[in-house]
């Protein structure tokens, strides 16, 4: 039977830390602090604008993605939550500040990208202690989706020798890694070089689930309308709705009341709810009790859940 390569050898770097486990297998791996994340970022970010730079100009990466061991990973975060949030907003405060020093010194300090984003990723090949960095210059919304033929920068540091190791790697190697809800971080670029208070390094909103809706009109044919649920409440509502908010779907039929459903999603137990106020809603092909906006009356919406309104409409549930 043929054995899979593991990550480092399908990268050709397996040699920099095999060493001799009788040796240094009682090694201890360096504990991982916010000032561990913090400096190698800045030490990260400075050696993009060396590497980059030129004719006066100051180039740096917008993209950041910062691995560890899953074990490290997990252990700074228990009892530590929201801890990388602010890590990255000091962070950032050093950028800005490097990047002052550079435009006071006579340089031309102008952005590749309009934000930054910072992704805090594990992968279960790499041991205790060790860490990588991957450098961009124009973020994009996944990385592990980005073109296949595009380079990423890679820094990897293993424990045992604590000597940085730099190439370039194409996108394939990302698919390997695991990518964290809570390890992802947007923050706007400031011209000024100033971090306004407003854009605190905030995490990608979790998305709950997703609807999915096919509309009997000419206009939709063969289409799909999907909504993504980000909030823990929404409201399904008709073409006639005039709000606007994130937490609205309307679907752009007439055959829809306005409001036609409330939709609830329960943390405590993990379940999605749902309360109809339209003329007529089945869920799995049960009728549900028509209730008053004012006094929801919530039945339980399992996921891949079927509902129909007003005998015309479908709507199906997913779990994103």
């Amino acid at each position: 039977m043929e054995t899979k390569p593991n990550f480092w050898q399908r990268m050709g770097i397996q040699d920099w830390f095999l060493t001799n486990e009788s040796k240094d297998a009682v090694a201890l791996a360096p504990t991982l602090t916010p000032d561990t994340i913090y400096d190698y970022i800045v030490e990260k970010f400075r050696e993009s604008i060396a590497d980059l730079s030129f004719a006066g100009r100051i180039v740096f990466y917008h993209e950041f993605i910062i691995s560890f061991n899953a074990e490290d990973y997990k252990q700074f975060n228990e009892n530590r939550q929201g801890i990388i949030g602010l890590i990255i907003q000091e962070t950032v405060k050093r950028f800005y500040e490097i990047l002052r020093e550079y435009r006071a010194a006579g340089k031309t300090v102008e952005p590749s990208g309009s934000k930054w984003v910072f992704r805090v990723v594990s992968h279960p090949d790499y041991a205790r202690g060790d860490k990588g960095f991957m450098g961009k210059l124009l973020p994009d919304s996944g990385a592990h989706n980005a073109p296949k033929d595009e380079n990423l920068r890679v820094t990897f540091i293993p424990r045992q020798t604590g000597i940085a190791q730099t190439f370039d790697v194409n996108q394939e190697v990302l698919k390997g890694f695991t990518y964290y809800s809570d390890g992802y971080f947007e923050l706007p670029y400031e011209e000024n070089l100033v971090l306004d208070a407003k854009d605190a390094a905030k995490p990608e909103q979790t998305t709950l689930a997703r609807l999915e809706t096919i509309i009997p009109d000419p206009q939709f044919s063969g289409k799909k309308v999907e909504f993504l649920m980000k909030h823990e409440e929404i409201i399904v509502t008709g073409s006639e709705e005039t709000r606007e908010e994130a937490q609205i779907f309307k679907i752009p039929s007439d055959w829809v009341n306005v409001p036609h459903l409330y939709i609830r999603f329960n943390k405590a137990d993990g379940k999605f709810y749902l309360a109809s106020f339209g003329e007529i809603t089945t869920l799995n092909e049960i009728p549900v009790p028509r209730s008053d906006v004012n006094a929801p009356n919530w039945v339980e919406l399992p996921v891949n859940s079927r509902m129909l309104l007003n005998g015309i409409i479908g709507l199906n549930l997913f779990k994103a």
